[in-house]
């Protein structure tokens, strides 16, 4: 009888222990660092020069248009050794972010990332990484408000971030793209000098009259050199937590057919996201509680002509792009290999997820975030 009874018991027992362990609250993921997120785009850049460096081919004047001679443009940027080459290019995102923080998109490594939307230019790209979806009737850079709600916007309306989400960049649409009249929004864009001290100082003046007078490559614009010291003033005065960040010359060197002067964009960018880096790291508010996330609108064509343009029919390959991403809830796996394709469609959710927040709650389509927590 005893050895019937301990054989029923045994199944009692298993089953006891299951119950048990669906019951059981399942351990949580350690709370978030990040209490600040800072979105960088360097326009049109191709994940061909972030994962390989300088294109030989293209360091000349019969294909790269380039004024600088090869033997310069090699001696700056054309390292034999491909680590080395994107390092000469690129150091912050290869010497910091690549050992410190993830980066997403090298092709030949098995790591993809693309765009949704259609079209692979400017204003389809901005609205799909801030509003979480491809909007079919975005297809160009015309002038309109963007009907759809954004990341930003939205974080701006809980009470916690209300009037800490600004919007910094060179190119004038980024008011249109981010509805600044319904979003209510701060916004510095494009050539429109940043407001003067009441009064002004001799510095508001003189930074006002080289808005009016510098010429930018594109009616309305301004050149990178203009963004980095309005987003260094407006971060010392107003401690933003969310912050977009727009650099727009690596688009125009290439429309442009400047290779040499792409380069030299490129590497500029770079650095200033680096002076941004490390500016925000030496500030207590900031230090160690802040996740950037660098990327790109759109890819662009390939080849001896191509690399001038983009659009996913006149120029195949626009549609590839990259990702990275450094902060203190981001383990350190560096250039991925063979992952899962993730898209430009995820860095709206993933701004908020990173603030412990929930945007697909407020827009549905919204694609999912990035598995930035873990390896994928």
């Amino acid at each position: 009888m005893k050895r019937i009874v301990a054989m029923l018991a045994l199944p009692l027992l298993a089953l006891a222990s299951i119950c048990t362990a669906a019951t059981t609250p399942a351990t949580t993921a350690a709370p978030l660092k990040t209490r600040n997120v800072v979105l960088i785009v360097l326009d049109g850049l191709r994940w061909q020069e972030v994962f390989a460096g300088a294109d030989a081919t293209l360091m000349n004047e019969q294909y790269g248009g380039s004024w600088e001679s090869e033997a310069q443009l090699a001696t700056r940027f054309g390292n034999p050794e491909l680590q080395q080459r994107r390092e000469q290019l690129m150091p912050f995102l290869w010497k910091v972010i690549g050992k410190q923080g993830q980066i997403y998109g090298n092709q030949k490594l098995g790591s993809v990332a693309q765009v949704v939307n259609d079209y692979a230019s400017s204003y389809p790209g901005y609205s799909e990484m801030s509003i979480g979806h491809a909007d079919p009737t975005i297809i160009d850079n015309a002038e309109r408000y963007n009907p759809n709600l954004n990341v930003f916007e939205w974080l701006n309306q809980q009470p916690d971030l209300k009037g800490k989400v600004g919007i910094v960049g060179s190119w004038h649409l980024y008011r249109e793209i981010f509805n600044t009249p319904r979003s209510k929004l701060y916004i510095q864009a494009g050539g429109t000098p940043p407001p003067m001290s009441s009064p002004p100082t001799p510095r508001d003046e003189l930074l006002t009259r080289l808005y009016k007078t510098t010429l930018a490559l594109e009616d309305g614009d301004v050149t990178d050199s203009f963004v980095q010291v309005t987003l260094l003033d407006y971060l010392h005065a107003a401690h933003p937590r969310v912050l977009f960040v727009g650099y727009g010359d690596t688009d125009e060197w290439a429309h442009s057919g400047r290779y040499d002067q792409l380069l030299e964009s490129a590497h500029k960018s770079d650095s200033f996201a680096q002076e941004l880096w490390e500016t925000m790291q030496s500030m207590p508010q900031y230090r160690d509680q802040t996740t950037f996330i660098i990327t790109t609108d759109h890819g662009r064509g390939s080849g001896l002509v191509d690399w001038k343009e983009h659009g996913r029919v006149e120029q195949p390959g626009s549609e590839n792009i990259w990702l990275a991403i450094i902060g203190p809830d981001t383990p350190p796996l560096g250039e991925l290999h063979d992952v899962p394709p993730v898209k430009q469609a995820q860095i709206a959710a993933t701004i908020a997820a990173l603030l412990g927040s929930d945007f697909r709650s407020a827009e549905p389509r919204a694609a999912t975030p990035l598995n930035f927590r873990s390896a994928p």
